[in-house]
């Protein structure tokens, strides 16, 4: 028997959806449904306005990975930490080595209690499969059926590569098995899942429109004109097909096999041993010819997606220049523009619309000071590493510090000064970091005499917002994903201020970044990485890198483009793209599996997070009239807050013991 829910679509009104069971779970869980909400399986796949509805669940099962949890936390690498209050979400417990945390942690999203991406994967994975299955029920026209195959192709691939990231090669899932048996595949290498996934996510591509200009021209699309945005499409499907064969390329899945018998990929060497540059050529040069096709439909103007701007009159906050239709803030969050969905024209992959008022609950009071109830709620702060605010660089180009035979080491080239550190920065730094003496509360009206002490940011050793139980243990506040004036003085998470956020799983940006990374990987010499290939009339690696620079470049904050000393070899191209990946995409959620993937993760100076301690060297009136980034500071230092204890197990998530157990051939991951 098989049970269908009827419930309403965030995307296209109330349509029949499927509730079934899910392939590696008890199916009771999914069947506790109203009795007058199940239909029969005939009518779900009967025409098109049915069988959408029954993909339309699917969007909505996507994790927001913001607002899993009233308190959430989705940064797992070196970038971020919670204070000790927070010590309970994942992100913590990843410090400890205490990955099996995840499977009751409903503060994170892998296994959240809102969402989950264990739990929906295998649920929409099944889902897909029923739909490709049930395709022939459908009477309806021929763009049609190619619209929803095409939908369910993605979403199939989509799900399994998500899971591959976080636990390894998976078996994949082709048939929609009943609820109550199980499917005995044994589990596929990294490389091996990744195929069927590109074969899916290719097939995907070949029955989509273009984007969500190309679905408005359809008959179908018609019906939903100008709110196709959410919709895949074949450039969404691409993108991932792209990213797809540089995860199989990088050094850590090159480091995989399959063990002799057929069971789970074994890691061979628990150390990176100098393999972080080992680049799977074959896997990479798939990649970089996808991406380069991608790019030059961009550059030519063949689709919707385009960089956002950076035009700001303000950018501590946020403020954007009048003559600016949008902005790079628009990416993540939107203020009084009635709760519309952040992303802009970057935003390439959503979930669905998150709801009215729905960050004012979860991510828009986790990152600022909880000092004197500055920002609302208790006391969990989500802050930046010292780490990550080293990776910002300096406006002419150079990094702060370069990675020379495994170490940081201080670049004599860059001009930065301990003395003036937040000083010539790279524009993203002013825009995503709050630091000593950034004027915090704008509005103080609303504030206590006790609250009204702390307009300006006191971040320095010793500082009030320093202390590690409500303010930064680091020396910085995050953002770039909640603005500054989400606070009890400006109040910007009220209702009024109709304030939403969404983190978007990919966006234009990446793009850039991953073909730089795939044309460096396969680069056999230094003008590799200065010529355009074949496959892309528009963009050199460097170019690409280039491309974004030259997005936050603007006349009060320049920036210049990749300096000549960062790519006068292939290796240290490849330290540059990954310093503009960790800057570009900080605090999204990428950095543990970047660091995962280059085989990084178990290695210094990445498993040590640390704070930046100094004195300040200016009056607390000094902050009032001048700018903060001029600020004069003394005995600037680093100072270690964790050291991670990881090993070779460590690069992927254990499975939950009880799957594992299910059959012979569903194998633990290695050391767990």
């Amino acid at each position: 028997m098989k049970y269908y829910n009827n419930i309403k679509s965030l995307l296209c009104g109330s349509l029949l959806l499927l509730a079934g069971g899910a392939s590696f779970t008890s199916c009771t869980d999914w069947l506790d449904k109203d009795p007058e909400s199940i239909v029969a399986e005939d009518e779900a796949f009967k025409n098109y306005r049915n069988f959408q509805g029954y993909i339309e669940e699917i969007y909505n099962l996507i994790p927001d990975k913001e607002k899993i949890n009233y308190c959430t936390a989705w940064n797992f690498g070196d970038d971020a930490v919670h204070n000790t209050e927070g010590f309970a979400h994942m992100d913590h417990q990843v410090d400890l080595g205490n990955y099996r945390n995840w499977y009751s942690n409903t503060q994170c999203w892998l296994n959240g209690d809102r969402s989950s991406l264990w739990r929906n994967s295998w649920y929409c994975i099944r889902k897909c499969n029923m739909g490709i299955e049930n395709i022939k029920s459908l009477v309806g026209t021929d763009e049609e059926r190619d619209l929803l195959l095409g939908q369910l192709y993605f979403f199939r691939a989509w799900w399994h590569f998500e899971l591959m990231c976080y636990f390894g090669g998976l078996p994949y899932i082709d048939k929609a098995f009943s609820a109550n048996d199980i499917p005995e595949l044994p589990r596929l290498s990294f490389q091996e899942c990744a195929d069927r996934c590109a074969e899916d996510f290719e097939m995907a591509a070949s029955l989509l429109p273009l984007d969500p200009n190309g679905w408005d021209e359809t008959l179908a699309g018609m019906q939903t004109s100008g709110k196709n945005d959410l919709r895949v499409n074949k450039f969404m499907a691409l993108c991932y097909l792209g990213k797809c064969y540089l995860w199989a390329g990088s050094p850590l899945m090159k480091e995989f096999e399959k063990t002799k018998d057929g069971g789970v990929a074994q890691l061979l060497g628990a150390s990176s041993n100098g393999k972080t540059y080992d680049y799977d050529v074959t896997y990479c040069k798939k990649a970089a010819e996808t991406f380069g096709k991608l790019l030059d439909m961009v550059k030519n103007g063949q689709v919707t997606y385009h960089l956002v701007g950076f035009k700001y009159s303000n950018l501590y906050d946020h403020t954007m220049d009048e003559n600016a239709e949008n902005c790079y803030s628009d990416i993540f969050y939107t203020h009084k523009k009635s709760w519309s969905m952040p992303g802009a024209s970057e935003a390439i992959f959503r979930g669905a619309y998150p709801g009215v008022n729905s960050a004012n609950w979860n991510c828009a009071k986790i990152f600022g000071p909880k000092v004197e109830g500055l920002v609302a709620h208790d006391k969990i702060i989500h802050h930046p590493t010292a780490n990550v605010i080293d990776q910002y660089g300096m406006a002419n180009g150079q990094p702060i510090y370069l990675v020379r035979d495994g170490e940081y080491v201080l670049n004599p080239r860059s001009g930065w000064d301990p003395e003036h550190p937040y000083k010539d920065r790279d524009p993203r730094f002013y825009h995503d970091i709050i630091f000593d003496g950034f004027h915090y509360v704008l509005s103080t009206d609303a504030l206590t005499s006790t609250q009204k002490k702390h307009e300006y940011c006191t971040l320095y050793t010793g500082g009030a917002m320093r202390g590690v139980a409500d303010g930064s243990s680091t020396g910085y506040f995050i953002q770039k994903l909640i603005p500054h004036q989400c606070n009890e003085g400006d109040k910007w998470y009220d209702y009024d201020h109709q304030f939403q956020s969404y983190l978007p799983y990919m966006r234009l940006a990446e793009i850039y970044l991953m073909y730089a990374e795939a044309q460096a990987a396969i680069a056999t010499s230094v003008s590799d990485l200065k010529d355009k290939p074949v496959y892309c009339k528009s963009y050199s690696a460097v170019d690409a890198i280039n491309v974004l620079r030259d997005r936050v470049n603007c006349d009060d904050y320049p920036m210049e483009h990749v300096q000549s000393n960062l790519m006068d070899t292939r290796e240290h191209f490849i330290d540059e793209v990954r310093r503009e990946r960790a800057v570009e995409l900080s605090f999204e959620g990428f950095r543990w599996c970047d660091l995962q993937r280059w085989l990084l993760l178990t290695e210094p100076p990445y498993t040590v997070k640390y704070s930046h301690e100094f004195e300040r060297l200016e009056t607390d009136d000094w902050f009032k009239d001048h700018d903060p980034k001029d600020a004069h500071i003394g005995n600037f230092h680093k100072k270690e807050l964790i050291t991670r204890r990881l090993e070779s197990k460590h690069y992927w998530f254990p499975l939950p013991d009880k799957d594992t157990y299910l059959y012979h051939g569903f194998d633990q991951n290695p050391g767990w």
